[in-house]
């Protein structure tokens, strides 16, 4: 060595993207890539292929298995081998278009949420990764006034509470957050808790504290804090999640940090990251960043919390972010990833 200090080459981990790929320009399937674990900056490395419509992904608890939905009218759910980029096996969701997915906090069972049809289904998880048949599914009921979008029940986000007891299901056409218990592997509704009318809940994150949530309502752009307690969401403030006087925007994902200081919600249409801080009466708008893109359908932290990613949709790019832990303010990294049609970004846990 002539002179100087060896350094260390930029920590890499991989990352996943989920698109649509029966749309015009669409993508092969799952895309795969890396970020630098520093900067955010994002390269591409190869596609996962016979996954249709894979506009959700997840991983397992281990980092050992992929699932994906593929989001068309015949409602399926793909499980892949992380290690090998294999897909294991299919099963159908007897639901269309499911859009969301999640794992119990055993990992021992699957549920999707599909769209159109307004249900929910249920599947076990095998040790080899693959996924057995359907052995459930729940059908909501409800509609709301806008007739294009609200005619039916329309699941869009299942997730668990900060406990992993509950299970809470954001359902855009009935203005409502569904609420289940999860034992046996089974589904049992415990509470609905009501959105104003026509608000269009999509997406629902929950507070460390596991005493508050937030919904993200896509179609009059507010987000609504929920009390919580026993699986039951009580809503209480509403705010709108861009400036008065912005273009008609769409809110979708929904995330609060580790620390439960900050929450941050993706703007479809005013193409912006809103950023809120935590207080004890509730939100407090501090602004929104330009997302680099445009549509930004799902935003999400890296294991670290470190950095944030934005999957737009419309322009075909995925930004990132760095975040700044203390005071929550997010910063571009000035870089973008150009991938088709990107919906879903899996920073993984395990590299």
């Amino acid at each position: 060595m002539t002179g100087g200090t060896a350094q260390a080459a930029p920590a890499t981990r991989r990352v996943f993207f989920g698109a649509y790929t029966t749309w015009s320009g669409g993508a092969k399937g799952i895309g795969i890539g890396t970020y630098d674990t520093v900067t955010g900056q994002l390269k591409t490395t190869g596609v996962i292929t016979g996954v249709v419509n894979p506009s959700f992904v997840i991983e397992s608890r281990d980092g050992r298995f992929l699932y994906a939905v593929n989001e068309n009218t015949k409602g399926e759910v793909t499980a892949i081998n992380a290690a090998t980029l294999k897909v294991i096996n299919k099963q159908a969701t007897g639901g269309a278009d499911p859009c969301h997915l999640t794992l119990d906090p055993s990992g021992k069972f699957l549920i999707t949420a599909d769209y159109s049809s307004g249900s929910l289904s249920v599947f076990p998880v095998n040790a080899d990764g693959s996924l057995g048949a359907r052995t459930q599914k729940v059908q909501h009921k409800g509609s709301g006034p806008n007739k294009e979008r609200q005619e039916g029940p329309h699941a869009h986000h299942i997730v668990f509470d900060t406990a992993g007891k509950y299970a809470a299901a954001v359902d855009l056409g009935a203005d409502s957050v569904f609420v289940y218990s999860f034992t046996g592997g089974k589904l049992t509704q415990v509470s609905q808790a009501k959105v104003k009318p026509g608000a269009g809940p999509r997406h629902i994150a929950f507070h460390p504290d596991g005493k508050t949530a937030y919904v993200a309502n896509e179609l009059d752009s507010t987000i609504v804090t929920c009390a919580y307690a026993n699986g039951v969401l009580t809503p209480g403030q509403v705010l709108k999640t861009v400036p008065s006087g912005s273009p008609t925007n769409y809110p979708a994902e929904v995330l609060v940090s580790a620390d439960g200081k900050n929450v941050y919600l993706s703007n479809r249409g005013h193409d912006s990251i809103a950023h809120f801080s935590v207080g004890g009466s509730g939100l407090t708008m501090l602004g929104t960043t330009a997302v680099g893109g445009k549509y930004p359908r799902h935003i999400t932290f890296d294991p670290t919390g470190s950095l944030l990613f934005a999957a737009n949709q419309n322009s075909n790019n995925v930004t990132s972010f760095t975040v700044d832990k203390a005071t929550g303010k997010i910063t571009s990294s000035g870089t973008a990833l150009q991938t088709a049609i990107p919906v879903c970004a899996l920073p993984t846990r395990l590299g």
